[in-house]
């Protein structure tokens, strides 16, 4: 698979934006070793182009007339190789060669039908839809691997999502610009595609897992046979004699929740792994209040009996070293024990050397991060996709901020779902 054209561009006129855009893919496009016939566009914007939307796929398109497909959504940031955009006006661009029989593009008005096996899915979603997480889990069921990944539309304004294909309008749209609002749209793929996905939590277990053995809607009351706010506050090292310092203990934590494993959702990792990291089943949600007359901790989600929960906090180190683990974990997956000279050459060479290169493994990636997240939490702007650049090399890549993260059937908050094209 040859490498995939992308470019990104920030301007306060969309149309100086997406010009410069379209120069950078030219001219990649006419290199040696990246896409030259690509079939399908992806496409994020910032929430500042939000109103102008389908003037800016017009225009893509129509400069572009090669491209059969186009998928993107907006966040109030984007993400691209080594940088990102918050909070200005920017896009991003990454234009894929794959078989035409490999991946639809599917929407709302375009459902994902019976007649394409699809094997996984990149799934934009709005976050306002209904039975969200329902559908996300129901989505994920109808792909052969269970493995769906993606993010919610993060925007100001307008949540805008955008959805074509073959000669321009999907397949039911009639004369609508492909561009959305509400619902799930995408572009699934199959089983040719080869993909790898991992999600980081940003977050560290401050101990083991505990079972939830007695909740009350969205209170867990007992953790092991044991008061909730008990475990709690001996794993934080506090106590409610010292309210100052155990508030303040209070507000840094969070907690890691899976469900139970003969449950619907089930889950294939543990809560906590022998690393001490968390699985990709954990979902992270904020603890809002305390209950003292029922020794009780009050979350973010309903949590039923048989869940596992673990209490955890997220902090730059944190953030930092899990990033860092799962693109070591794809670079492995990637990076046979013996390597032919041209693989050997072009993943030594140093940063300044290390352009992309087909020898790598990777022909593009797509990154979806918490608008939560970003490079304040990681030190300085831009970190983030920083840390991905020196992990991975210079590789293309894309993506945005989001409301939400999608991986396997789960939406989740607070992490970040690197997925690779290999």
């Amino acid at each position: 698979m040859k490498l995939f054209p992308y470019a990104h561009a920030t301007h306060p006129q969309w149309g100086m934006a997406a010009n410069l855009v379209l120069a950078q893919l030219r001219a990649q496009m006419a290199l040696h070793g990246y896409a030259s016939n690509p079939t399908l566009g992806l496409l994020y914007i910032t929430d500042h182009y939000a109103a102008d939307a389908a003037a800016i796929l017009a225009h893509l398109s129509a400069e572009l007339p090669e491209l059969t497909d186009w998928a993107g959504t907006v966040g109030v940031g984007i993400a691209a190789n080594n940088v990102e955009y918050m909070d200005e006006p920017a896009l991003a661009v990454m234009l894929c060669e794959l078989p035409s029989d490999q991946y639809r593009v599917f929407s709302g008005v375009s459902p994902l039908g019976m007649a394409f096996e699809a094997h996984t899915a990149l799934v934009h979603a709005d976050g306002m839809t209904p039975d969200l997480p329902e559908l996300v889990s129901e989505l994920s069921e109808r792909t052969g691997s269970g493995f769906v990944f993606g993010g919610l539309s993060s925007s100001r304004g307008e949540a805008v999502q955008f959805a074509v294909s073959g000669d321009g309008t999907v397949k039911g749209q009639g004369a609508s610009s492909g561009v959305y609002s509400g619902g799930l749209s995408g572009v699934a793929f199959g089983e040719g595609v080869n993909l790898i996905s991992r999600v980081t939590q940003g977050c560290l277990p401050l101990a083991v897992a505990h079972r939830v053995t007695a909740a009350d809607q969205n209170v867990v009351l007992a953790l092991d046979h044991e008061p909730a706010l008990e475990v709690m506050l001996r794993e934080l090292k506090v106590s409610l004699q010292q309210p100052r310092e155990a508030l303040q203990a209070v507000r840094a934590t969070l907690v890691g929740l899976t469900a139970e494993p003969d449950s619907p959702a089930g889950r294939d990792l543990p809560t906590v792994t022998r690393t001490g990291n968390f699985g990709s089943d954990v979902m992270v949600r904020h603890i809002i209040g305390l209950d003292p007359g029922r020794a009780g901790v009050a979350v973010a989600a309903r949590v039923n009996e048989g869940m596992e929960l673990a209490f955890c906090q997220r902090n730059m180190q944190a953030a930092r070293a899990d990033l860092m683990r799962i693109c070591a974990e794809i670079r492995e997956e990637l990076e046979p024990q013996e390597l032919a000279l041209e693989s050997a050459t072009a993943l030594a060479a140093s940063e300044a050397e290390a352009a992309p290169h087909p020898a790598r493994g990777i022909a593009g990636a797509i990154y979806v991060s918490c608008t939560g997240r970003g490079g304040a939490h990681f030190g300085g702007p831009s970190a983030e996709l920083q840390i991905i650049r020196r992990a991975l090399g210079d590789v293309p890549l894309v993506g945005f901020f989001a409301g939400g993260e999608i991986a396997r059937s789960h939406v989740y908050g607070y992490t970040g779902v690197l997925t690779v094209f290999t």
